[in-house]
């Protein structure tokens, strides 16, 4: 998960109480979380997707199940869509798969998974493995397969290519989470005709706007980001202090909504995917997604605000 639960839940005690969460709850509201388009095809998701590493890696633990399946349920009924998992991420794929199916919201999922080994054969049939664990078909191709941290990306993105011309999965891209990896991104994100690149980016790992972020825009390439919590230290940074009051202005009711506001207004950014199986949280993150975004002067101060925080 991308924050331990106690510190989290003293930082909602307020904020869920606000009228922005209220909007976002309630049946009738009129705000649309917002959303993005894929840029090579023009089609429309939800700027705040949903994290399954460690999360959703529940196999035997029925109450932790029952958590995921509260947690999905609420992120549908808010109108999110995109959600991530990989092989690497333990039982995540067969959760995702099973309890989509339960809850009947399956077909209402932009489903992400990835390839995470080496070598064309090892990497289809952990592939077709994925698919199997998410109740994916022919009938029902897989959104996005991801080459997982690089792994042998050259061999796999070739498999990709040829599925996704077939009709067995939608789009392709690559992934990782750490700024070592950004000249290998460069390099596939100029030179590959990739759907989507995942990579870390928050207000503790800025690096990724001065190298890929840009290029990202100019291949139009769709960014998904991880660690947008930095696996929660950013909530141990601001634990028991206060928001500033000025983030009200751009409807900002929690540090979760100040750190993804501050993520969703860079325009290169499609969605970012805070990892979860708290439905408590799930209502927080997806508020990010509502009212106006910071600009790039109000964006310059939520960074030098945060920096300050010791």
């Amino acid at each position: 998960m991308e924050y331990g639960p106690v510190s989290r839940r003293k930082l909602l005690k307020l904020a869920l109480t606000l009228p922005a969460m209220a909007l976002m709850s309630g049946a009738g509201s009129s705000q649309r979380l917002l959303a993005r388009p894929i840029p090579k095809s023009g089609e429309s998701i939800p700027a705040i997707g949903l994290g399954t590493w460690q999360a959703f890696d529940i196999a035997g633990n029925a109450s932790a199940r029952a958590e995921a399946a509260q947690a999905l349920q609420r992120f549908v009924q808010l109108g999110g869509k995109l959600i991530d998992s990989s092989p690497m991420y333990g039982s995540a794929e067969s959760a995702v798969g099973e309890i989509s199916k339960e809850l009947s919201v399956h077909e209402q999922l932009f489903m992400a998974t990835k390839v995470w080994i080496r070598g064309r054969e090892a990497g289809i049939r952990q592939m077709e493995e994925s698919m199997r664990r998410m109740r994916l078909t022919h009938n029902r191709p897989l959104d996005l397969m991801q080459v997982h941290n690089l792994v042998d990306a050259k061999t796999h993105l070739a498999v990709l290519r040829d599925w996704k011309a077939a009709g067995r999965i939608r789009y392709l891209g690559i992934t990782h989470y750490h700024e070592s990896a950004y000249a290998e991104l460069e390099q596939l994100i100029r030179n590959t005709d990739l759907d989507f690149v995942q990579l870390n980016y928050s207000l503790a790992e800025r690096s990724a706007d001065a190298r890929l972020l840009g290029i990202a825009a100019d291949t139009r390439t769709a960014v998904i980001v991880n660690r947008p919590f930095a696996e929660g230290a950013m909530f141990r940074r601001v634990r028991d202090k206060p928001l500033p009051g000025w983030a009200a202005e751009f409807g900002c009711a929690s540090w979760a909504q100040f750190f993804l506001k501050w993520i969703l207004s860079h325009p290169a950014v499609t969605c970012a995917i805070p990892g979860t199986r708290s439905a408590r949280h799930v209502d927080d993150n997806l508020g990010a997604g509502l009212g106006r975004l910071p600009d790039e002067a109000t964006r310059r101060k939520m960074a030098r605000h945060f920096d300050a925080l010791i």
